[in-house]
This record gives structure tokens, C-alpha cells and sequence, in this order.
């Protein structure tokens, strides 16, 4: 399970509340942040996201290890709205032939990206606060989830990592008959799809046989389960999600008067 266990110090306040919490303060904090492509809504919360990591106890080294793909999707933005952008406002920054690159398609770009990292920040704070186990009894508990959906999505996180294992084996499998793709980048991507397809077929057979025997050890029973684990929403969460809302909002509200004065200021 590594990469998925929770990483934050137990005894951290936030990190102490209640999942389903968690779950829906980050719900709360990203979608208000989709209404807006301004970058300063998105550089506001990530300053607080980043502020509020002590609190969660995880530090930026171990946050930064697992929004790596972040970055690596952040670049892509970049590269596609240099390359694509329909619209190219602004200042003539860089002409090279094809590649025009303004100040309009750069701001854009920031913007985008800044969304990006503001809305997927908090998911992967929640992620590395919780334990799989206690979200799961809390969304039955608390959001009063169905018992099937819950530990059903449960049983496919912690499968998660069998993912990375198969893949390692089916490539040292074809390697070992002499499959391999050499420094060819054209039989390099078939290599990847066709691997990527043997995968996907692996997992949904996997899949499928877990299933039939949670069904069979009655995890699809209509009647009432009991509770092992107890989780309690209190007084402590219900603040935790309205602090987000306030938050969210005070963002937006900065966005929205900065570019009401940003003419008078220009």
C-alpha cells in the first residue's frame, strides 16, 4: 500500500476530524474554484491549502512526492495552450515561425494551471490524512452511503497498487520472449497500448471475481450491518466544512474585486 496509506502525524488537528468531513470540506473548497479561469482565486487557496498543512500534519516534502503528477500535467497545459490556443491577445512575447506565444495565451495558461493544483491539492491532502478503512465506515455512517458502494470502493483502493506490480510483470514477461520496443518511439507507444490493454483486462477480471465473492460473504445483504468501527461527525467537523465554504468564497470575493479595480489601477 505504498503511495496510498495515510502519511500525516495522527495527533495533527485536522487530521483527527472526522472523514467524511475532510471529504466534503475539500468537495466544497475545489468546486467554488471551478466558477472562476482569474488566476488570483486559485493562487489565494493555494496559499491557504499550503498554510493549512501543519495543521494536517503532512509536511510540503511529502505532499510535493505525491502531486508529482501535477507537474507533469501542468506542463502539458502549458505546452498545448502555447502550441493550440485559438485566441493569442495580448503582447507578442516569443515569434518563432509557428509558435507564437502572447501575454493573453500565458495568462490563460497560469490560470488554468493554478485552477489545476487548487482544486486537486485538497483531494490529495485528504488522501494522505485518511485511512481507507475509517472513509469507508464513515460514508456509511455519516453520509449514509450504501454499505456495497462503500467497502466495494474500498476493496478497489487497496487493489490500487496490485496495478504498478502487474504492469512491472507483464513488461519483464514480453522483455523476457524478446518483445521490446527498442529506441523505436512508434513501437514504443504500440508496446505501452498493448500493455496498457492487457492490464485493463487483468483488472477487470479481478474485478468481476471480487465481486461474486463479497456478494457471496454477504456484502450485497439489504439487511441492517452492525458497526465495528465508530465514527462521529461533530461540532469540530461541521466548523472544518464551513470554514472551507468561508474560505472558498473569500477567494472568489478577492478575484472578483481585484478585477473590478484592476482597470482603475492600470
Amino acid at each position: 500500500m505504498i503511495g496510498l496509506e495515510p502519511v500525516a502525524r495522527p495527533d495533527a488537528p485536522l487530521a483527527r476530524r472526522n472523514p467524511v468531513a475532510k471529504l466534503a470540506a475539500a468537495l466544497v473548497f475545489s468546486v467554488a474554484l471551478v466558477a472562476t479561469l482569474d488566476p488570483v482565486a486559485p493562487a489565494i487557496a493555494i496559499a491557504v491549502e499550503l498554510a493549512a498543512l501543519p495543521l494536517f500534519g503532512v509536511r510540503l516534502r511529502v505532499l510535493a512526492r505525491r502531486a508529482w503528477p501535477l507537474l507533469a500535467s501542468a506542463g502539458g497545459i502549458l505546452v498545448t495552450l502555447v502550441l493550440f490556443a485559438a485566441e493569442r491577445s495580448g503582447r507578442v512575447l516569443v515569434d518563432a515561425g509557428p509558435v507564437v506565444v502572447t501575454s493573453g495565451v500565458l495568462l490563460t495558461a497560469l490560470g488554468l494551471v493554478l485552477r489545476m493544483f487548487a482544486v486537486a491539492l485538497p483531494g490529495v491532502i485528504v488522501v494522505a490524512t485518511t485511512d481507507p478503512t475509517d472513509l469507508a465506515d464513515a460514508l456509511v455512517q455519516n453520509a449514509k452511503a450504501p454499505a456495497r458502494f462503500a467497502y466495494g470502493a474500498l476493496a478497489a483502493f487497496r487493489l490500487v497498487p496490485l496495478l504498478g506490480q502487474e504492469w512491472r510483470m507483464i513488461s519483464m514477461a514480453r522483455r523476457a520472449r524478446g518483445v521490446d520496443a527498442g529506441r523505436n518511439p512508434l513501437a514504443r507507444l504500440r508496446l505501452f497500448a498493448s500493455t496498457a490493454f492487457t492490464l485493463l483486462v487483468g483488472a477487470i477480471r479481478r474485478g468481476t471475481r471480487l465481486a461474486v465473492a463479497m456478494d457471496a460473504r454477504g456484502f450485497d445483504a439489504t439487511t441492517p450491518r452492525t458497526v465495528a468501527r465508530r465514527q462521529h461527525f461533530g461540532k469540530a467537523d461541521a466548523l472544518l466544512v464551513a470554514g472551507a465554504a468561508v474560505l472558498a468564497g473569500g477567494a472568489l470575493t478577492a478575484s472578483v474585486l481585484l478585477g473590478t479595480f484592476r482597470p482603475l489601477i492600470g
